[in-house]
């Protein structure tokens, strides 16, 4: 990790720059995907699946016999971590319920906004090197409570050609029984325009590689809604020496293993912690089974040094991390400042880990900067908000004036004739 010491704000910008994303191959690639799902349906998905990962297909739908078969080969230790976290998301996304609202604007001129659920989600879970059975919890907990009416799921198989029985598993305990064994930018293109098997739906959600996020973003364009603009993961840690450097080293480690696209960052008051913290890195990557990842992924992460706790504040705003630890004294107050942060975990005892798993928050969060202006998923995401209004005669009445002067000066003659006609006919 290179290491900054009070770097002036002009350099700012390059130093929370994140590792380039943009791969003109990549994006020709999924290109030719979504094209070839869209005009062959079912018969592309078989034939990616023998070009891309050189096994066949065969059934694309996930029967409830493998749901059964896979349950039974989960542990009891999962099952119970399974039923905790599931009831710890559950508690704090039911508290999110979005309520009706009504509100007589004027005398006669009633107008109301309400929630309603999205009809159709699909839900991504990456599988690959790590299959994430968490986000099965992330993505599936909300759709069940705001009452999505059809819930799918797109997750790879393994090289034994199953899907991982701890994802069938989670899902299964989430309600979610429509699955399918797909991976990739094919399984985006699946759910997004739909084929003879994968039904389409009307926003997609969860985490991927750069061919899932690439697909994603060119089919939000004009084809499906999505949950957020998001890439490689990513966590800063800000400390003020409070926090023993173990913690911090574990912390930026459990995110640099996700992959070697990842970025971690380590924003400190002194050059002595930069140098613990190193040391530590040394010690506990050479333990982890994903060490090569994590090496890479060190390789374009960065340590910043500010002696002034302003400036730590102001850059942690600035690069807008999807998680920020705060492993400082006071970290409410310093929590207080944060504008721009996908999760914020507040103290040296609350690893960025607890998020992902079983905390009640949820770990779908955006990147690369997004955080200033998306928030991560919630209840929220899977509704939508329709407005309703409804006039009495004297409300028309007592508002016409105004509606028929601004169609007027728009240059809207018919706008204005919709109102002046009505009061006309009493």
């Amino acid at each position: 990790m290179d290491s900054y010491l009070n770097p002036p704000r002009e350099q700012w910008p390059a130093l929370c720059r994140r590792p380039s994303s943009v791969n003109p191959t990549v994006r020709s690639r999924v290109e030719a995907i979504l094209q070839r799902v869209r005009e062959q349906g079912d018969e592309a998905l078989r034939a990616l699946s023998l070009e891309i990962d050189g096994r066949p297909l065969g059934a694309i739908e996930v029967s409830a016999e493998e749901i059964r078969e896979a349950s039974a080969r989960v542990s009891d230790g999962v099952r119970r971590a399974v039923a905790q976290a599931e009831a710890n998301i559950r508690a704090f996304h039911e508290a999110q319920r979005p309520q009706e609202i009504s509100v007589e604007t004027a005398p006669g001129v009633r107008c109301v906004q309400r929630p309603v659920p999205i009809g159709k989600v699909g839900l991504y879970i990456p599988g690959g090197t790590a299959p994430l059975f968490s986000t099965v919890l992330m993505l599936a907990v909300p759709a069940s409570i705001a009452g999505c009416p059809e819930v799918v799921l797109c997750t790879p198989t393994g090289k034994d050609g199953r899907v991982n029985a701890e994802v069938l598993y989670t899902a299964a305990y989430c309600g979610v029984t429509r699955i399918f064994k797909l991976g990739g930018a094919q399984a985006v293109a699946a759910m997004a325009y739909g084929t003879q098997t994968v039904p389409k739906v009307d926003k997609i959600f969860g985490p991927g590689n750069q061919y899932v996020t690439t697909a994603k973003q060119l089919l939000s364009a004009d084809t499906v809604a999505i949950d957020m603009p998001a890439g490689p993961s990513e966590v800063m840690v800000v400390s003020d020496g409070s926090a023993p450097a173990s913690f911090i080293a574990a912390d930026l480690l459990s995110q640099a293993e996700h992959g070697v696209d990842s970025q971690v960052m380590l924003v400190c008051s002194e050059e002595r912690t930069v140098a613990e913290v190193r040391e530590e890195l040394e010690r506990q990557t050479a333990a982890l089974p994903r060490a090569d990842f994590v090496r890479q992924a060190l390789d374009k992460s960065r340590c910043v040094v500010f002696s002034d706790e302003a400036d730590r504040i102001d850059f942690a705003n600035a690069y807008a991390p999807e998680h920020l630890i705060l492993a400082v004294r006071d970290p409410w107050q310093f929590a207080a400042r944060i504008t721009a942060a996908g999760s914020v975990f507040v103290g040296a005892w609350t690893p960025e880990s607890a998020g992902d798993y079983a905390s009640g928050t949820n770990h779908t969060l955006p990147t690369c900067g997004w955080a200033r202006s998306f928030s991560g998923v919630n209840l929220d995401s899977f509704y939508r908000k329709m407005t309703l209004q409804e006039l009495t005669p004297e409300g028309l009445r007592a508002l016409s004036g105004t509606i028929v002067t601004m169609a007027e000066a728009e240059g809207l003659q018919a706008h204005a004739n919709a109102v002046k006609i009505r009061l006309r006919d009493e």
